[in-house]
């Protein structure tokens, strides 16, 4: 079982009066009618029975027709009106139950998206679809009809007992032993039913993500011939996801064939019982068959009761696995300590920032970076890096060469705080970044990396990562200097024209410059190319030079890369091996020392001894 499945929890009806409140009761209003609309329903199904016996006893006393007559009447209009009650109920509870979970869903994947990369790396994008998607969809009944239905037939049940108490004491009391011996054996099957289908909800999500990672990598899978071990490994997934599911099962199926023994015990007592006071002229023929009948009744709520008590054992599994993925906490924590801001500073504005946290941001224009003694490790392996320091001047270009594995781009996600270090500290503008608010942090700096990733959107979206306030007359405007607007013009839709998500229709070089537009819309002032121009032809890579001309205008930056050619333009050099800083020092001051690695690596060629 996963991590997620291992931790300690919120307990679960803690967690299922919470999820309850929190996403019904923002629909009061709609809940109220809803249960206003049940309440009449159970009332005109309590009603009938009623008619039926005075139907009955004034046939048998040879009442008037006209009596006959407005029995059957009242009875056939209870009948319709009370299924079109039903009939509304269940569309207004259906619609509480999709707004909730739709909320759930949306509050689900943000919470997602806010866990940091540890997380991600342990946990597959076809798990957690799982988890945001099927959970939650398992939870749609839930909200729809479990509190709707058990509360309308516990209140239904309720009032078929008191009635029965009120023809004869001895058959309410007689019935609520039975109804209460029922209700305890579906709650001690519903305890036993619901590990079992936490597991199988579990077993599903891994099943799930072995899909869509093999999905994902179907061309490296069928080029090496591996699909006979992704079908084994296939074959073992389904089969445990099949024995959960069956375990499962067959626990729930006692809460059926339970609630279908003690249903027959009880109507043959109810059964006997009516016999029983008719023919001693305790009751009248109409009142022996209103027995009967309310004890037929019994069943409806019971049979409900159970049903919803199997979606609650399923619901339950869900709720757990949500509520576990809900109490995760990133690493990366905002605002950890107080930030003063810079008596410079520049406020820069996001709808995602409270106003006093948009006060706290960094000296305008470029930015200054320092790295003290920092050291990190993922996860509890090694170090990757080991006591890295140097100084970036604001404006200044640092460019950091290594093998791959070094550490490099290691340095950028620090810098983005995609990860805490584990020793040392990182100041961005002289400030410690762990005291910045992540979305200034996060704003202020802008990377390009080798590997674009492209959403299935329209090219505007693609570029404004879906931030409509952004004007065409600044997307044109980057993009012109970009020399893309041209091809933006030939496509079919121009800027709406829909892009298909892993880059398919575009080439490397159409990608990347695209990269390059988002990161000029975000205008920066600490600027990361991570290897941009790893994959580009030499025509593409003439038009990134250019743009990284201007992208370096006024801003700091930082370039991982393999070639030398790229770091020309680079004030200084930092050399990684290991994690640990092998050299360090103004580039010009580098290449005029033969005795300097980056010398040495000038000497003999860049792309041979870095790979």
């Amino acid at each position: 079982m996963s991590e997620l499945s291992q931790k300690t929890i919120t307990p679960i009806n803690h967690s299922l009066v919470e999820m309850l409140s929190h996403y019904l009761v923002p629909q009061w209003r709609r809940v109220l009618i809803t249960a206003v609309i049940l309440l009449t329903a159970i009332t005109l199904q309590l009603a009938n029975p009623q008619v039926i016996r005075y139907f009955l006893d004034t046939a048998q006393s040879k009442g008037s027709r006209q009596a006959l007559l407005l029995a059957g009447c009242l009875f056939i209009g209870f009948a319709l009106l009370q299924q079109g009650m039903t009939l509304l109920a269940n569309y207004t509870s259906y619609r509480v139950s999709w707004t909730a979970t739709n909320r759930l869903r949306t509050d689900l994947a943000l919470h997602c998206l806010k866990l940091d990369m540890p997380f991600h790396k342990m946990h597959t994008p076809g798990e957690l679809i799982e988890r945001i998607d099927g959970d939650v969809t398992q939870l749609a009944n839930f909200f729809s009809q479990f509190v709707i239905r058990v509360f309308g037939n516990a209140l239904l049940l309720i009032g078929i007992l008191v009635l029965l108490y009120r023809e004869n004491y001895l058959v309410g009391l007689g019935l609520t032993v039975y109804t209460a011996v029922t209700l305890i054996g579906l709650n001690f099957i519903q305890k036993l039913a619901a590990p079992r289908w936490l597991a199988e909800r579990q077993a599903s999500a891994e099943q799930y993500g072995f899909i869509e990672e093999r999905i994902s990598g179907v061309e490296d899978i069928r080029s090496v011939g591996a699909e006979p071990y992704v079908m084994r490994d296939f074959y073992r997934l389904a089969r445990s996801f099949l024995e959960k599911n069956r375990a499962a099962f067959v626990m729930s199926s006692l809460a059926y064939n339970l609630t279908n023994l003690v249903y027959i015990i009880g109507y043959t007592v109810g059964l006997g019982l009516g016999v029983y006071l008719y023919t001693r002229h305790q009751a009248s023929l109409g009142t022996a068959y209103l027995i009967v009948y309310y004890v037929g009744m019994l069943s409806t709520p019971l049979q409900t009761i159970r049903e919803q008590a199997q979606d609650l054992q399923q619901s339950t599994a869900s709720i757990q696995r949500i509520q576990e993925l809900r109490t995760l906490q990133p690493q990366v924590q905002d605002e950890t300590r107080p930030y003063k801001a810079h008596p410079t500073s520049r406020v820069v504005s996001s709808p995602d920032v409270s106003s006093s946290n948009a006060a706290s941001s960094l000296p305008a224009g470029a930015l200054a970076v320092s790295f003290k003694n920092v050291s990190f490790h993922y996860e509890d392996n090694e170090n990757v890096l080991s006591q890295v320091s140097f100084t970036l001047p604001p404006g200044k270009i640092l460019g950091i060469l290594g093998r791959t594995g070094s550490g490099k781009s290691t340095l950028s996600r620090l810098l983005f705080r995609l990860y805490d270090p584990a020793d040392g500290a990182i100041e961005l503008g002289g400030a410690d970044i762990r005291d910045l608010p992540l979305t200034i942090l996060r704003q202020r700096v802008g990377i390009v990396t080798q590997d674009v990733q492209l959403f299935q959107a329209s090219v505007r979206d693609n570029l404004t990562f879906f931030n409509r306030s952004i004007a065409n007359a600044d997307l044109e405007r980057v993009l012109t200097d970009l020399h893309l607007w041209a091809w933006v013009e030939s496509l079919p839709q121009g800027l709406d024209t829909l892009l298909a998500a892993g880059n398919e229709g575009l080439s490397a070089g159409e990608a990347q410059l695209l990269a390059f537009a988002r990161v000029f819309l975000k205008n920066p002032d600490l600027v990361i190319l991570d290897e941009a121009s790893s994959r580009l032809d030499p025509p593409t890579e003439t038009l990134m030079e250019r743009a990284v001309d201007r992208l370096f205008t006024g801003r700091t930056g930082v370039i991982i890369a393999h070639r030398l050619n790229t770091l020309t333009r680079a004030d200084d050099i930092l050399i990684l091996e290991d994690g640990c800083t092998i050299e360090y020092g103004p580039r010009q001051l580098l290449v005029n020392d033969a005795h300097s690695h980056y010398a040495h690596l000038i000497q003999t060629g860049l792309e041979e001894v870095l790979r």
